[in-house]
């Protein structure tokens, strides 16, 4: 029976590329195949639920396949099912199968219903990998698939500005949560020598106490509340949730009204034997959840339009959910995001009839607002709630802008002649690396810095430039040779598979997106960063082969090169707290720069006046 729980995740992945097959005019079929996917889904969910109840409450686990293995390191498929997979599934089950239903008659003969339901299928899979998961690198497949999915439905409307620029300000937030996870696996196989499961956390956290190694386990717990706190729009995050309301109303259902916003709630309830001792840790997510409930609350009860009111009161409800999470009360949990999640979906579903019947109410029996004297504290508690406490210019100010600012201070670096150095030098200090790097003085230890600080700056000069599309591509690929060049000077020893890994994937990423990148200069020989161009118009097949190129240069789960970034971190010491800093930063900064240009050439109003274009503000 344990064997079975690969079923979760193979009907949706099957339905999926069931639909692939169809065109977008073939709405019954695609309509029917997802509709079969969803009540399959429901009847595993079910069965599974009945089984877990007659086996006494026992969790269940199986290791689907190993995909990677050696002494000290080990990248397992491992599934996992006990009461908060069986209450998260059960929930899911049932909310993809009503948002499915509602959306083959709401996204009827729209242009994109086949890409909706694609989505919406992956999505689904994504979902199960994560409440399945049985360690943490199963759990990240589905947390990057998940992350990409809420990016291509927030962009749903991609000719228009504001779905695309929301979607980068989400996917900003999103990556900055998947490299903390990264961060968390990177430590914690280094306080236990293995890849541990997540029923054995509690030996996780005996081993960090008999070895004395509280500092270790503090990060962890850090790296493990930062991506909570991200992914469900808590304090200070929490302004990107209704910003993702741009994509259709049943992707802002299905997403941010009940599953995937409640995906930190679920990593807490997973975790928390790891962390359920420390005081400090259940402090800091208390004084989180109060901070977005009470912040959120006061929002929501200001913001003019429904889909910003329903997401902040979902974000105040689930900081809640921390609350009662850190206090220990997991069942209370359990049915309160039970509970949130199918009223968030209603609420979403039925707000466009909602509105139409408001309107309609408004103008025929309109009546004129008393004036009423208001207070100092009021005015002012209002006009921070219709800023938003002006949490998104913070955000813009003092994370992202000074890594423009260097950005942009390395402007010299956009002639050829620059270029070519750089790429040749990387390409040589990987291959001495491997071959000899006896041969160059280590600089006692810190030439593995300098090199990732080169990849770094490489890295933020392609984030913040604003010329040629194929200059700052080619620099993403230098940025990855100047990495894998600091780990190699940096690791005493590292297996030739494992360069293979991450190079194959990240190449072959490249070579698919330098195509898509001429094909499209080819056209009137322009591929400048600084506006949007919009050709998804006329090149809607090399749009999507770009954004599978630009997945693959971030090492997304689709090549080999997301096993060998995981592997690669492992041969950064936990002592080395600058290179391991400055690694993350590239990885943050190498998905931003390369869907910025995904955005930038294939998204947005088309620059031609021959295709509509819609207003800013739309």
């Amino acid at each position: 029976m344990n064997q079975l729980l690969i079923l979760f995740i193979a009907i949706p992945l099957l339905a999926f590329f069931a639909t692939l097959l169809w065109q977008n005019k073939s709405e019954k079929a695609i309509g029917t195949i997802v509709r079969f996917a969803k009540v399959a889904n429901i009847l595993i969910a079910l069965l599974f639920l009945g089984w877990w109840i007659i086996n006494g409450f026992e969790p269940m686990t199986h290791r689907a396949v190993t995909l990677y293995q050696t002494d000290n390191f080990v990248f397992a498929i491992q599934l996992y099912y006990d009461e908060v997979t069986a209450v998260f599934s059960i929930v899911g089950a049932f909310l993809f199968f009503l948002v499915a239903t509602f959306s083959k008659y709401y996204m009827h003969r729209d242009e994109g219903y086949k890409r909706f339901f694609n989505t919406i299928l992956l999505f689904a899979t994504a979902y199960n990998f994560i409440i399945l998961a049985g360690n943490f690198e199963t759990l990240f497949i589905g947390w990057e698939i998940k992350g990409i999915c809420s990016f291509i439905l927030i962009a749903f409307y991609r000719n228009r500005y504001l779905p695309v620029k929301n979607a980068f300000k989400a996917v900003s937030n999103y990556r900055i949560s998947d490299v903390a996870l990264m961060l968390a696996m990177w430590m914690m196989h280094h306080l236990t020598h293995q890849n541990i499961n997540f029923s054995q956390l509690g030996e996780a956290k005996e081993i960090a106490i008999a070895a004395n190694h509280a500092g270790m386990a503090i990060f962890i717990v850090c790296m493990i509340i930062l991506p909570a706190t991200i992914k469900s729009a808590q304090f200070p995050f929490t302004t990107w949730l209704p910003r993702a309301m741009e994509g259709p109303t049943a992707s802002s259902a299905i997403f941010y009204g009940s599953l995937s916003v409640h995906i930190g709630v679920f990593l807490l309830l997973r975790t928390h034997p790891f962390w359920e001792d420390m005081l400090w840790a259940k402090i800091v997510i208390i004084v989180i959840g109060a901070l977005t409930a009470i912040m959120a609350t006061m929002i929501a009860r200001v913001q003019p339009t429904v889909k910003t009111q329903i997401a902040y009161s979902s974000a105040a409800q689930i900081g809640l959910m921390f609350i009662e999470i850190a206090l220990g009360f997991h069942w209370l949990v359990l049915v309160h995001f039970a509970g949130n999640a199918f009223l968030r979906t209603y609420q979403l579903l039925v707000s466009p009839s909602v509105l139409n019947y408001l309107v309609h109410h408004q103008f025929f029996h309109y009546v004129k607002p008393t004036q009423k004297i208001v207070s100092k504290i009021n005015a002012s508690i209002y006009m921070l709630g219709i800023k938003e406490w002006n949490l998104d210019t913070a955000m813009f100010r003092y994370l992202w802008s000074p890594f423009k600012w260097i950005g942009r201070r390395l402007q010299f670096l956009q002639f050829n002649i620059f270029i070519a150095i750089l790429g040749m030098a990387g390409v040589a200090l990987l291959i001495i690396g491997y071959m000899s790097k006896e041969s160059i003085p280590s600089l006692n230890g810190a030439l593995p810095i300098i090199l990732m600080s080169i990849a770094l700056l490489v890295i933020l000069f392609a984030f913040s430039f604003r010329q040629s599309a194929l200059k700052a591509w080619i620099y993403l690929l230098t940025g990855h040779f100047f990495i894998m060049a600091a780990v190699l000077f940096n690791a005493p020893h590292i297996y030739l598979v494992e360069i293979i890994f991450y190079a194959s994937g990240v190449l072959l990423a490249f070579l698919l997106g330098y195509f898509c990148l001429q094909r499209i200069k080819s056209i009137d020989n322009d591929i400048s960063l600084n506006q949007f161009h919009g050709y998804v118009y006329e090149e809607n097949t090399t749009g999507f082969l770009f954004l599978v190129a630009a997945m693959g240069m971030l090492g997304f789960p689709l090549t080999a090169a997301f096993i060998g970034i995981d592997v690669l971190f492992t041969y950064v010491g936990t002592n080395q707290i600058a290179l391991i800093v400055l690694m993350a930063l590239c990885f943050i900064f190498i998905e931003l720069s390369a869907f910025r240009i995904l955005l930038r050439i294939f998204f947005g109003p088309h620059k031609k006046l021959n295709h509509p274009v819609a207003f800013r503000s739309s």
